[in-house]
């Protein structure tokens, strides 16, 4: 009668029994089915406020005995991460049920939650049979593989970035003209472009000024724009051609400002022209987004 007592106050489902040793407590817990007989329940160590997670290698479906004691439980595809009510009693066992796989291959496996003090399992590791693992650690030689091949790639690309920002500390000025070969030993040939010419009322960009430049290998110009319109410009695309329709190639346009509302500013433009290219009048035609833009002919550089 006393007995009867005392089975009716525990917890229904999880008679408190001792606890397993600290030495069957195992961080990392792997579990092989096939080695095992159906029946057979698995103890797995849990204690209040550490995380025990299960991998599955398929998919499974789960049912937790006092799914809601427990502080969370959030279920995956193939995993499933528990952390166990700050209530539980030492020894007490709480029942969880895995189904494995598709219904047509379905598998059912138990397992018996132990509280522990202190102690737990942190990942718990289920195989239905040997060749997923054996599958599972040739992945991981292959992933092995694959990161110290990309920590080996990083390590190229940091001493190329590395020697590359040394070439930008040492870059600019004369020094990258001569190593180019854009500079002669004539140097660069400058001269005033032509000046501002009657432009319609109604043309919003009006050009007033420019500075023309001749390389070995190039030609560049610097054009003063005033802006008439109420929206600031800027130009986006270009055109540099000559007197007989041909566009050079090559163009560049660089404006380092918008031109703003009844303000001037300067664009400058650079094309491919070796020596005897781009001579005579040249015609630059400059537009922004919206097409809004300059036409500037006779233009002839140095």
């Amino acid at each position: 009668m006393l007995l009867s007592i005392l089975v009716l106050v525990l917890p229904q489902g999880a008679p408190l029994l001792q606890p397993p040793t600290a030495a069957a407590c195992k961080e990392l817990q792997r579990i092989e089915l096939a080695l095992t007989p159906a029946t057979a329940a698995w103890e797995i160590c849990v204690s209040p406020g550490i995380m025990t997670n299960f991998v599955f290698d398929a998919p499974v479906k789960v049912d937790l005995q006092d799914e809601m004691r427990f502080l969370e439980v959030t279920q995956g595809r193939s995993t499933l991460n528990l952390l166990p009510p700050p209530d539980l009693m030492i020894g007490e066992r709480i029942r969880l049920t895995a189904l494995l796989g598709g219904e047509a291959n379905q598998q059912r496996v138990t397992f018996s939650l132990v509280a522990h003090p202190g102690l737990a399992t942190h990942q718990v590791e289920v195989y239905r049979d040997q060749r997923p693992r054996d599958s599972l650690r040739q992945e991981l030689a292959q992933e092995q593989a694959t990161n110290q091949n990309l920590r080996d790639e990083l390590g190229q690309t940091r001493h190329r970035l590395e020697q590359l920002q040394l070439r930008l500390a040492q870059s600019g000025g004369l020094r990258d003209l001569i190593a180019t070969g854009t500079l002669s030993p004539f140097g660069i040939q400058s001269q005033i472009l032509k000046k501002e010419e009657p432009t319609p009322q109604e043309q919003v960009i009006t050009y007033k000024y420019g500075n023309g430049y001749r390389s070995d290998k190039t030609i560049a110009a610097e054009v003063w724009l005033v802006n008439s319109s109420s929206e600031p410009w800027t130009a986006t695309t270009g055109t540099l051609v000559d007197a007989h329709g041909r566009e050079l190639t090559g163009l560049k346009i660089r404006q380092d400002h918008p031109i703003a509302p009844n303000s001037r500013g300067s664009v400058i433009v650079e094309a491919d022209a070796r020596q005897s290219e781009g001579r005579g009048e040249l015609t630059l035609s400059l537009r922004d987004e919206s097409s809004r833009g300059i036409t500037i002919p006779g233009l002839v550089f140095p």
